[in-house]
């Protein structure tokens, strides 16, 4: 196949995962990004290839880019998806993925902050300005949710309502989140303040949380004002250790697991029980109440 053969491809590609497989934006970025170097490094045709070239590409792109195992691992799972694809197509017969085994191993013990590390990091961040007030009421609203990154920039004006926050989560499955005490009232103070002096003439745009010039705000301006927040404080720069820190207080504070995976969107119950890996003797006994950060008393 010619180069602009695989383009269209891979373009083809994307929309089976969006429209059949109905997988999320930020996978869908992810499996073709991968299968966009895959087709630039291979030789000869896709219809030809073997199963040895495609464990020859795992291995030399692992060592070139450096990928972790999980990376590894998720690019295989990209492969063997598009290989299926063709098979769906008729572009090829068989699938090459399958004389290669996926490589066994026990669930990472996700990352998270303990209570006291979330407010450092929320307290750090500078209330004066409409860009701090609005980050704080970013992360606020990630940690009271436990809400992905992608979630958070998704969200419209009108899935918040009275202390309720509507998530549309993966493979497009809606969630219903009550919404602390703190992030509701940073949320409604953002709301009435700080978002329209952002929007200013754009006063049509739905999205949540917005710019500096009133456009959605991306999850790389996200992710990058979290590193700027994070990384003075010595913490973890992924957002999504807020997602992780939500769900580990929940069940270090008594929490049951089928309520948690109800909050988090979780489709099956085995991935919420990774959180149950954590200790959490000490988190029992500094985590006061439940989940939600309580408003001290004036």
């Amino acid at each position: 196949m010619s180069k602009e053969t695989d383009l269209a491809l891979l373009e083809e590609y994307g929309d089976y995962l969006l429209f059949e497989r109905r997988l999320s934006s930020a996978t869908i970025e992810v499996y073709t990004q991968e299968i966009g170097f895959f087709l630039e490094l291979i030789q000869g045709s896709i219809e030809d290839i073997q199963p040895s070239e495609v464990e020859r590409y795992l291995v030399d792109s692992a060592k070139q880019r450096r990928l972790s195992e999980r990376t590894v691992a998720r690019n295989l799972s990209a492969l063997r998806s598009f290989f299926l694809y063709l098979q769906k197509g008729r572009i090829r017969e068989d699938n090459p993925l399958e004389q290669i085994s996926s490589t066994r191993r026990a669930p990472a013990v996700p990352t998270f902050f303990s209570v006291e590390e979330v407010d450092l990091l929320l307290d750090s961040i500078e209330g004066e300005t409409l860009l701090g007030r609005r980050d704080r009421t970013i992360f606020e609203l990630i940690y009271s949710c436990g809400l992905r990154i992608s979630e958070a920039c998704d969200l419209k004006v009108g899935d918040y309502s009275k202390g309720t926050l509507r998530v549309l989560g993966k493979r497009n499955k809606m969630r219903l989140v009550p919404v602390g005490e703190v992030a509701t009232t940073a949320l409604d103070l953002y709301l009435k303040e700080v978002r329209p002096l952002l929007i200013k003439a754009r006063s049509t745009e739905q999205t949540l949380f917005v710019g500096r010039r009133g456009k959605a705000l991306t999850r790389q301006a996200v992710f990058k004002r979290f590193q700027q927040y994070a990384r003075p404080l010595g913490l973890e720069t992924k957002v999504h250790t807020l997602r992780h820190s939500f769900a580990t207080h929940l069940l270090a504070a008594g929490a049951d697991l089928r309520s948690v995976q109800e909050l988090l969107g979780h489709s099956d119950i085995q991935t919420t029980q990774i959180y149950t890996h954590i200790e959490t003797g000490t988190l029992r006994q500094s985590y006061d109440a439940y989940h939600t950060l309580k408003e001290e008393n004036p």
